[in-house]
């Protein structure tokens, strides 16, 4: 079994920034790409940013604000937020695709969820 698990949410004035992490543990033999998705209350989950040994990618909404990178060793994938704001207010949820050796297939694991709010 894998556990993901997020930490680094919080309030934050807007234009501040917030570190997120998140901690991949359990049976894990690889993991192929990593990926932060939001959740905004009444809105459909969404794609943030994601990561893959061919490199990264990023909504729209987020590119140049925010940067995702990844510890390899630490399998812990981290997204640096700047430039925050109301609208970046959401749950934010860690997802990796695992190779966890019951086969060759990489399976989608989810963390917890951590509470992103930017307000003043």
């Amino acid at each position: 079994q894998v556990q993901l698990v997020e930490s680094g949410g919080g309030l934050v004035q807007p234009g501040g920034s917030l570190r997120l992490s998140c901690a991949a543990s359990g049976t894990i033999f690889s993991i192929s790409a990593m990926a932060w998705y939001r959740q905004a209350p009444g809105k459909q989950r969404e794609l943030v940013a994601f990561i893959n040994g061919g490199g990264t990618d990023y909504a729209d909404s987020v590119k140049g604000r925010f940067t995702i990178s990844r510890d390899n060793a630490k399998n812990t994938v981290y997204l640096q937020m700047n430039s925050l704001k109301a609208e970046d207010t959401a749950v934010y949820y860690c997802n990796a695709a695992v190779v966890d050796g019951r086969d060759n297939r990489a399976r989608d694991y989810w963390g917890q969820g951590t509470q992103v709010t930017v307000s003043s």
